[in-house]
């Protein structure tokens, strides 16, 4: 966490911010705390664009479906004002890294523990997708690496099942690296492309690099559009089996989400690996006491033989964390802060 800078707010609504936890595609991201001392994750849209009404628009949309997305495996949001000057939105704080950011520090994921990830980003893309939503932003820096299990995170493209790729201003938004074939040649964008990004995720896991990388924005479009994916040296098996087949290039050559699942849930319940946490500085008037980091729980068990893979329907920018540890529920929303931190028992401890 930073400190608050000249010029930022003290104060959003009835939160008090303590600090800054990152930036946004369309706003800051503030560590915040409730009237009662509850930490929160508060992101404000930028002053730069708050008398822009298409910037409005989008934060209007990333509220709406932040709050109807459930599972367990995306956030909650606490309170939002997308038509207050400057327009903001509150998130229940969950500490841990990006998985950007776990993979730079420690390094690719063994495939046993992507497998345990994929399973999980997979549910959590179904409970999008089951709110008629596609989120068309899945990467690893909108996926936070929580104690209990990663989140996803960042709904600011996130749009309705067969919305134009473009933005009002025909202009094309995403992540190139990890953005679909149909989202740069103006086809209809289903959640199979949802489907296509979790690939590239999890080849980014075990390799640390993403499939489709390039120097220069053309060169990543040309290869995502005609180029066979870098998988590296990942051995050929059931793991590799179902993040090829991710990324084909058409949508309807892709694996259901649920075969997915299947697959990948059968290696057994698992956590990916946490990183050391970097202990941020403590928020003014907040008592840290120390206790002991949490097991992780590792996957030992390889994939099945018999990787379960179908068919997706054809139905129609590095974030932070939020979310509520001590009373997880389907639905949060995740705001990161670098380190870790526990809520329990009324207290806020943090983890060295």
């Amino acid at each position: 966490m930073d400190p608050l800078r000249a010029g930022d707010p003290s104060q959003v609504g009835d939160y008090r911010l303590l600090g800054r936890l990152g930036a946004g595609g369309m706003g800051q991201v503030y560590l915040g705390a409730t009237p009662g001392g509850r930490l929160v994750a508060v992101k404000v849209l930028r002053g730069e664009v708050t008398e822009d009404p298409e910037y409005r628009r989008r934060f209007a949309r990333e509220v709406a479906a932040a709050r109807s997305v459930g599972g367990f495996h995306t956030a909650h949001v606490v309170d939002a004002a997308p038509d207050a000057d400057p327009p903001w939105m509150v998130t229940a704080f969950v500490p841990g890294p990006s998985l950007g950011a776990m993979i730079a520090q420690n390094g690719p994921l063994t495939v046993a523990a992507a497998t345990a990830l994929g399973a999980a980003l997979a549910e959590g893309l179904m409970a999008i997708h089951r709110c008629g939503l596609v989120h068309r932003d899945l990467k690893p820096g909108n996926i936070i690496m929580a104690a209990d299990g990663p989140r996803i995170i960042d709904f600011g493209i996130a749009r309705p099942v067969g919305a134009s790729t473009l933005t009002e201003r025909d202009t094309l938004v995403g992540t190139y690296s990890f953005m679909s074939p149909e989202q740069f040649s103006g086809a209809q964008v289903t959640p199979n492309s949802d489907v296509f990004a979790l690939g590239c995720v999890l080849a980014f896991a075990v390799t640390g690099r993403a499939p489709f990388d390039g120097e220069t924005a053309y060169q990543i479009m040309y290869r995502v559009l005609e180029s066979a994916p870098d998988l590296g040296d990942v051995a050929a098996g059931p793991f590799r089996a179902v993040v090829e087949q991710c990324l084909a290039k058409k949508p309807e050559q892709r694996p259901f989400l649920a075969g997915v699942l299947a697959a990948f849930g059968a290696a057994g319940p698992a956590l990916v690996p946490a990183v050391p946490p970097v202990p941020p500085a403590p928020p003014p008037e907040v008592a840290l006491p120390e206790v002991a980091p949490p097991e992780v729980v590792r996957p030992d068990d390889a994939l099945p033989e018999d990787a379960v893979t179908g068919q997706e329907p054809s139905e129609n920018n590095e974030i932070v964390t939020i979310a509520e540890v001590a009373n997880a529920s389907p639905g949060s929303v995740v705001i990161q802060i670098a380190g870790n931190a526990k809520i329990g028992d009324g207290r806020i401890t943090l983890l060295r």
